[in-house]
């Protein structure tokens, strides 16, 4: 059976991103394959998205991209609003916009699913997960469930790339590599560490968001300074391929909760192995010693520099292609679709509860005399 599957992408970049963006990267891969596999798919997002199946086009632009100096928040909703008037064109309706939609599908007919992309344990974020929490959820990793167990996960489904969308690189050059945000969870001044104790040069590919801009300017422009230290600033396309397959290896030194982490699965997909730390779902993506070295402090982060030549890049190319091809990403998704729409109770288990908490709330409630 054929499905008719809506898309929900987030507003801030593109969809594909034209520079950094992990979430909307992953929903165009996600619905190009879908496409590509015979499905009629709508993408709801910005009008300058590009997709083979249909656009539902949302801001006139990107948000990021956008000069317009628009609410993001009020864009969101009005594309949230328009999603669930036209709930009845889809047999399944997949969010990717963290929880601004939660009211609205907690009553809608057609069944959904919300994919989280981001971390869960933030304190301020419980409230509203708790009373949502029987709506279907998707996780991007087991360990990102960790501070919410108790949500209603239809399943983990890691995030995939198409194979053609990296080069493979047998014979890398002698240099690190750095990719991602500049802010303090990364480690950025962590790699830098990392590179000149290694006596290694360091090529960074990293977006400076407004937020972390005091951060850069106080703890990492003065390190740029040294002489195996290159700053690339936000790159994408081409070049983040280039970044990455020439590399010997990709530094990945986080120190938070790491929900996914796509940059892992974009180094493996060209032959690069990485040396991480291993928080959040680090473990799961990586293998050690075959795909990665898993270190734990700076000093063993320059030993596995010293030993990385001894990991296989072809390897790494391998387990790219085995676990996390956009491929399988597609399918795990329509399985979970399937089975939403095929059982009954899956899809409508929170409007069950619902009920059972409003006839709780009426019958313990109290008429006033006469």
């Amino acid at each position: 059976m054929s499905l008719r599957i809506a898309q929900v992408a987030p507003l801030v970049e593109s969809v594909p991103p034209v520079l950094y963006g992990g979430t909307e990267r992953v929903v165009s891969h996600l619905t190009e394959e879908q496409v590509r596999a015979g499905y009629d798919v709508t993408l709801y997002a910005s009008a300058d998205s590009v997709t083979a199946g249909r656009l539902r086009p949302q801001s006139p632009r990107a948000l990021r991209m956008d000069g317009r100096g628009s609410d993001p928040l009020a864009d969101h909703l009005v594309m949230i609003d328009q999603v669930f008037r036209e709930a009845s064109l889809y047999d399944v309706i997949h969010l990717h916009t963290d929880y601004l939609h939660f009211p609205l599908a907690a009553r809608c007919a057609t069944p959904t699913v919300t994919t989280l992309h981001g971390r869960l344990d933030l304190p301020g974020i419980r409230r509203i997960f708790r009373t949502f929490r029987a709506l279907p959820f998707a996780s991007i990793s087991d360990a990102q469930r960790a501070p919410m167990p108790w949500l209603n996960w239809t399943g983990t489904v890691y995030h995939g790339l198409p194979e053609e969308s990296h080069t493979f690189v047998p014979s890398p050059e002698p240099y690190l590599a750095f990719l991602g945000r500049v802010s303090p969870e990364k480690g950025l001044d962590r790699a830098i560490e990392i590179a000149v104790r290694s006596e290694m040069p360091l090529r960074i590919g990293a977006k400076v968001d407004a937020a972390d801009q005091d951060y850069f300017e106080a703890d990492i422009r003065p390190l740029l300074d040294h002489p195996l230290v290159e700053f690339l600033g936000e790159i994408g396309g081409t070049d983040k391929d280039t970044l990455l397959g020439n590399a010997t290896a990709l530094l990945f030194p986080i120190s938070w909760p790491e929900p996914f982490g796509l940059v892992m699965i974009e180094s493996l997909a060209c032959g690069t192995p990485v040396i991480a730390f291993p928080s959040g779902s680090v473990p799961e993506v990586l293998r050690e010693g075959e795909t990665a070295f898993l270190v734990r402090s700076v000093a063993e982060a320059v030993d596995a520099v010293r030993n990385v030549g001894a990991l296989d890049r072809r390897r790494c190319r391998e387990v790219f292609e085995d676990r996390f091809s956009a491929r399988r990403m597609a399918d795990e998704y329509l399985k979970l679709y399937r089975r939403l729409t095929e059982d009954p109770d899956e899809g409508r288990r929170f409007h069950t509860s619902r009920k059972r908490a409003r006839s709780a709330l009426r019958a313990s409630q109290v008429r006033p005399a006469g």
